[in-house]
Parts: structure tokens; sequence; C-alpha cells
């Protein structure tokens, strides 16, 4: 039987903002892909909440720095749905130290992760959109592609060339009806924070420095994924928009 809810791929859906972001597009009535590569427990909770709201889950596990296990996740989605209409590109990683300790596979793992991934996800998703007539793909990126952070280089970096890459596809997606647009957020407390040597640091200097006077929450972030994908944000093309409470206007 032909699928005709519409259904939303969230990466690095098994904890933090992807997971958030999951359970919020299952509020909004869309099945639900949740993409894991590690925490197949993480998915399983993310599942249980999404089908909670009467929504269908599909868990996926994909190594989504090879191309090879991003065109089996999206062989699968095709099989199990036969459409897509969201492409939520959460899933990041990184090394975090100084540009001059890093080495070749470090470089590697963050670029393919953080940025490598958009690029090759985007064109499975793309023929699946088409069918319906129109799509939406948005990314979760950071302020470290435009500040300098302590330790932050490779992913900065990364960050940077995935914005740069929103901006390109928006332009050659455009004429298709799918919209790309990129969120990037201030210091948000979540489970990746944890890896940072500085973390305590950075928590405490946004508190201080952010204008708003409090830091940024991951519902910040989901709410404003959320508006990217409606339909009061179809002019919105190519833009990476910052909640970060005005943190990154200040120097």
């Amino acid at each position: 039987m032909e699928n005709t809810n519409k259904v939303a791929l969230v990466t690095g859906s098994s904890r933090g903002i992807g997971k958030d972001t999951a359970i919020r597009l299952a509020q909004e009535g869309y099945d639900v892909v949740i993409h894991y590569a590690r925490s197949k427990k993480g998915a399983e909770e993310t599942a249980r909440q999404v089908e909670e709201h009467g929504s269908k889950a599909l868990i996926v596990k994909a190594n989504v720095s090879k191309k090879e296990k991003i065109d089996e996740m999206f062989a699968t989605i095709e099989e199990e749905f036969g459409r897509l209409d969201v492409f939520v590109n959460n899933a990041a990683s990184g090394v975090l130290r100084p540009a001059m300790e890093l080495e070749e596979n470090h470089w590697d793992w963050t670029m393919n992760i953080n940025a490598k991934a958009l690029l090759f996800c985007a064109q499975k998703a793309v023929p699946l959109m088409e069918k319906n007539g129109d799509g939406r793909i948005v990314s979760l990126t950071s302020i470290g592609s435009i500040r300098v952070l302590e330790h932050y280089s490779a992913v900065g970096v990364s960050k940077a060339a995935l914005e740069s890459l929103t901006r390109y596809l928006a332009v050659e997606l455009a004429g298709k009806n799918i919209r790309v647009n990129a969120v990037s957020g201030g210091v948000v407390d979540t489970d990746a924070l944890a890896h940072f040597p500085n973390r305590d640091e950075l928590l405490e200097e946004s508190r201080v420095k952010t204008p708003t006077g409090r830091l940024v929450e991951r519902s910040d972030l989901v709410d404003a994924v959320q508006f990217l994908l409606s339909d009061q944000a179809s002019m919105i093309r190519g833009q990476t928009i910052i909640v970060d409470g005005g943190i990154s206007l200040l120097t």
C-alpha cells in the first residue's frame, strides 16, 4: 500500500537535538526515520516516543562517513516508505585538538561526518523528494564555523564547509522546489559538549556573555529547524540561521 504520510529522516537522532527534532516531527504528523551510528538503545527510545504520537518509526544504523552506508540507508528508506519529504542533517562528530596537533585521520573523519555526508545524503534524498514535488533539507551547524573556538579547528572548518555546501545546494535544488537551509547553535549543554576539554569554561562564559541572559536550549534549535521546515519559510533559501541569544554579535 502506498504510504501517504509525510516522511522525515533525522540523522543522529538517538539522542540530543536529533532526538528532540524527531519527536517534534512526529508531533507534526510525520513518520520518522531514526538514524544512529552507535546507540541502538537510544534509537529505540526515540522510536518509542515517536510511536507514542501515532507515527511510524523506522530505525536505521549507518556510518554516514561512508558513501556505501549512506546508499544502503536510503535504499531501506525507499523500500519501507517509497518517499522522503524532510531530511534533517544532524549527525556530527569531530576531533577536538589544536590545528598543529591534528593528524590526517582526524581531519578526514571530521570532514567526512560533518560535510561530506550532507552531499551524498542529499544526492540520495532528492530523487525521493522529487516524487512528491518538493522537499526540505535542514542541517545543524555551529558558530565555530565563523568564530575561532579553542580546540575546534577541524570541526569549525567542517561546519564552514557544510554551510557553504548548503548555499550551493539551495541554488541548485531551488528549481526542484527543494529548500535547503541550516541552523547554527550557540553553546548548548548536550552530551556532545561533554567531550570538550574546556566544557565548564564554555558554559560559564556563555552564561555570562549571552545578551539574553541564558544559555541556548535544545528546544530553541528545534524551534528554528521546525520554522525552516514550515511553509512560512518558503522563501528562505541557502541561509544559516544563528540561534545563540546574540553572543556571536559581540567581539
